[in-house]
């Protein structure tokens, strides 16, 4: 039968298994595929399992050397791409924007300081969507803010007689994705979105033990700040009690519960949590940076969004730029985004492209409705005129679907791209880094492959392209829905092409040869 992995193990543990485990397991147990028949094949019995008779399964493979077909199982039928989106978020980025281009931040004021250093009027801090204000791209928190503020500091303001404004007001559009569910609002990876953006919209919430049983916990947040408070609902237990800690933001609020209890000889408990209106945020912790340099503000902190400017649009060109800072280029935020699978970063960089569309200053046009256009026109531009309905950068989006045939049809064009080595030097690779550093760990992908992934409840995929034993490239789309699990089958799935050592087949391996369970 040459099945592939999964039911060569004892059926019980397979939960408890690490994935990358799996794969080596099945990898030293399986001998690799030496036809192409063979290979069909285990696909085939692999995705014929019992187990999977009420899932979906979607797959394409493709040679990216001849385009010939190697396998495809409902590879025109949509199903929910989940993270698997960020492929065309990143692939629209590079074609629209280019990996050299660079996010600007502003700092605007009507006149130049005195020469004693005080600014008359306000100061406004203007957003472009630059993701990079984040822990991620500098060497601790503290020093996020500091180029910008440093700015500031060069152009010779000591006092800001005004108030010092975050201007968000670039995006046109909501602070959530479209289709985003209300109940992941609180989640890490389900943060508001802002043209100005700080620390992924999010912070730490760091709970440490009491100094004696039925004591509150201690709680701090990371990077501290008074935008968001915490209402201590904790209790310190004894030595080796169970860990029963549960945290709440309550949408439209910055006010964090803390419920449960923490034994007073328990490690801290950190947990990641969303901002509410993160551009107010964004101001409140520029305003720390600039009394560390000293400059001191004699009005108050605002913010102002699209809605705001409808009736004063903001023209810069009327305004003295008294500094800027950039962000790194479009290169670098692709692997930030791609690797970790960063939704906000995805949705900022779908609005970019969107802001930096005409379109998107029409009347009856927001900027995530003008980015999803101009996917479309790239995806037409490429050839991809269906299998495609998406209405977010991130995947977070249950409403999204997408076809194995289209994933692979996108793979294909990117191959070709000029910007090809960027997009696929932007994916995580198997057993090293990103969301597949511990997936295939010790198997022929290992290295070699270079994926996408994506999970949703119920929803799992993997997408991207892959080397065979032989040397011939392949790219490859895998998508399961209404199953829960499937990272192993996947990864499964995927060992099976990189292991492949049989000769190359280039246009004698076709669709029409392929056996359909």
């Amino acid at each position: 039968m040459g099945l592939l992995l999964l039911s060569l193990l004892p059926a019980a543990p397979i939960a408890a298994q690490n994935s990358a485990a799996v794969a080596a397991t099945a990898a030293r147990t399986n001998p690799p595929p030496r036809t192409l028949i063979e290979l069909q094949t285990r696909f085939s019995n692999h995705i014929a399992q019992p187990r999977f008779a009420a899932a979906q399964w979607g797959i394409k493979v493709v040679s990216l050397e001849s385009g010939a077909t190697w396998f495809e199982h409902q590879a025109g039928k949509f199903a929910v791409p989940a993270s698997n989106t960020k492929l065309f978020t990143g692939a629209l980025a590079l074609d629209r924007l280019g990996p050299d281009f660079r996010i600007r931040t502003s700092l605007y004021a009507r006149t130049r300081p005195n020469t004693d250093g005080r600014l008359a009027g306000d100061l406004i801090v203007y957003g472009r969507g630059d993701p990079s204000f984040s822990a991620r791209f500098h060497t601790n928190a503290s020093s996020v803010l500091a180029a910008l503020a440093d700015q500031l500091a060069l152009a010779g303001v000591r006092h800001i007689e005004g108030d010092v404004i975050g201007d968000e007001s670039f995006f046109r559009t909501e602070p959530l994705g479209a289709g985003w569910a209300w109940d992941d609002l609180e989640a890490h990876y389900s943060a508001e979105v802002s043209a100005l953006s700080l620390h992924d919209n999010t912070l730490d919430v760091v709970v440490r033990p009491g100094a004696a049983v039925g004591d509150p916990c201690r709680i701090s947040l990371r990077p501290p700040t008074t935008y968001v408070a915490i209402s201590n609902l904790t209790v310190t237990a004894t030595n080796a009690a169970p860990r029963t800690l549960e945290f709440r933001r309550p949408l439209g609020a910055n006010v964090i519960f803390v419920e449960g209890q923490l034994a007073l000889d328990a490690p801290e408990r950190v947990e990641t949590m969303t901002v509410h209106r993160p551009a107010a945020w964004f101001v409140e912790q520029f305003l720390r940076a600039l009394a560390d340099r000293k400059i001191t503000v004699g009005g108050r902190a605002g913010t102002r969004d699209w809605r705001d400017r409808v009736r004063e649009p903001f023209k810069p060109e009327q305004f003295i730029e008294l500094g800027f800072v950039e962000s790194p280029p479009v290169s670098t935020l692709l692997a930030a985004m791609e690797k970790p699978s960063q939704n906000l970063h995805a949705q900022l960089l779908l609005l970019q492209v969107g802001a930096r569309n005409g379109r998107a200053n029409t009347a009856h046009l927001t900027t995530d409705k003008a980015g999803i256009a101009e996917l479309r026109s790239f995806l037409a531009e490429a050839g991809i005129r269906h299998g495609v309905h998406l209405e977010e950068g991130s995947g977070l989006s249950r409403r999204h679907l997408v076809t194995p045939a289209a994933l692979t049809a996108l793979l294909r064009h990117m191959h070709t791209h000029r910007w090809a080595d960027y997009f696929r030097e932007a994916l995580p690779i198997a057993g090293v880094d990103g969301t597949l550093r511990t997936r295939m760990q010790g198997t022929p992908a290992a290295g070699n492959l270079r994926a996408k992934t994506g999970t949703l409840e119920n929803v799992n995929a993997l997408s991207g392209y892959v080397t065979t034993q032989n040397g011939e490239r392949l790219a490859f789309a895998f998508l399961l829905n209404h199953y829960n699990g499937g990272r192993e089958d996947l990864d499964a799935l995927a060992t099976l092409l990189a292991s492949y050592a049989g000769p190359r087949h280039g246009s004698s391996a076709t669709s029409a040869g392929t056996p359909q369970p």
